[in-house]
């Protein structure tokens, strides 16, 4: 946890040295953070150069208006950008067959900014491949497919209150994962 409140920490002073132009600033936290974009994406787009569009565009947000980071954990807060601009991204394309990708998607609670905002590509599909099949899929439908907990209950005929207990499991599960994998 203090290496999180330190990271928390530091993202934020970079933030405001970006705030003032501070390039330097700008590169360490694409450093830090770009895979992170780069794998909310292309999980979401099952499309690498899409993916890498998607990184470009959110990084040059960032830079060219930095104060929509108003705050807070940068890392959570990214993951949510990434990942609402990857799902901009599908909306665009009409891929869904089910019609257009509802606004009000699954990110209402604080633990699922904490283990987003911790995506690190292959420790993350490490960590949920080792969830329960029923705790691993609404997770990847919701977060990765871009669905509501009420279309999770649906497309798997699962009540949904069983839906969101089992998400909240899965999230608690990879988030001692991580936080395991980060003290190692």
């Amino acid at each position: 946890m203090l290496n999180e409140a330190r990271r928390v920490e530091e993202a934020s002073l970079l933030m405001a040295r970006v705030r003032e132009r501070d390039a330097g600033a700008f590169e360490a936290l694409y450093d830090s953070y770009h895979r992170l974009v780069y794998g909310i994406a292309a999980r979401i787009l099952r499309d690498d150069m899409a993916a890498e569009d998607v990184t470009q565009s959110v990084f040059l947000k960032l830079w060219s208006a930095p104060d929509a980071f108003r705050g807070g954990n940068f890392g959570a807060w990214l993951a949510r950008v990434s990942r609402n601009r990857a799902l901009d991204v599908l909306r665009s394309r009409g891929v869904r067959e089910e019609g257009e990708i509802p606004t009000d998607l699954p990110l209402d609670i604080v633990l699922d900014e904490l283990v987003i905002s911790r995506l690190d590509g292959a420790r993350v599909r490490e960590a949920l491949a080792s969830l329960p099949l029923e705790q691993r899929e609404p997770i990847e439908l919701g977060f990765f497919g871009g669905i509501t907990h009420e279309e999770i209950s649906r497309r798997t005929a699962t009540p949904l209150g069983t839906i969101k207990t089992r998400i909240r499991a899965g999230l608690r599960r990879l988030r001692a994962s991580l936080e395991t994998g980060m003290a190692q």
